[in-house]
C-alpha cells in the first residue's frame, strides 16, 4: 500500500506539492471536514481515512495528549515560524519516506521533522 496522508489545516503548499510530485496519496483537510474543526476531529479524520497525520500544529507532538500508539502515524513539521527551512525540511521528510515506504512502519509513531534531524517518538497508552 503507498503512504497515504492527511494534511492538516496549517501546513502550506510548499509541504504538500513535493508529496503529490512523489506519487503519494494525500488527503486535504479542507476536502474532508471543516478547516475549524478541532484537534481531535482532525486527527479522527486521519484514522478514519487510513492516513498519517501532517501537521505543523505543535499539539500533534504531545506525546500524553496524543499518544502516537494510538494513531496510524503523525508527522510534526517543524518550521518554528521559519518558513524559508521548507525546502531542507522537505528533502529530509522525503528521503525518509522513500527508504519508509510502508505504512506499518509509521504506525504507533511520531516523526519531530527538523532541518538537520527526524526525531521519532513513541509511547504506549
Amino acid at each position: 500500500m503507498s503512504l497515504r496522508f492527511f494534511v492538516d489545516q496549517c501546513v502550506p503548499n510548499s509541504v504538500v506539492k513535493p508529496l503529490f510530485e512523489a506519487g503519494y496519496e494525500v488527503f486535504i483537510l479542507k476536502e474532508h471536514i471543516s478547516p475549524t474543526s478541532g484537534d481531535p476531529i482532525v486527527i479522527g479524520k486521519a484514522q478514519e481515512l487510513d492516513a498519517i497525520l501532517i501537521s505543523l500544529n505543535g499539539d500533534f507532538s504531545d506525546i500524553v495528549t496524543y499518544p502516537p500508539s494510538n494513531y496510524n502515524g503523525i508527522i510534526a513539521i517543524q518550521i518554528k515560524n521559519h518558513p524559508e527551512i521548507i525546502p531542507k525540511l522537505m528533502k529530509r521528510l522525503m528521503n525518509y519516506l522513500s527508504i519508509h515506504q510502508s505504512m506499518d512502519q509509521y504506525k504507533g509513531l511520531l516523526l519531530l521533522v527538523e532541518v538537520h534531524r527526524i526525531r521519532i517518538r513513541r509511547w504506549k497508552s
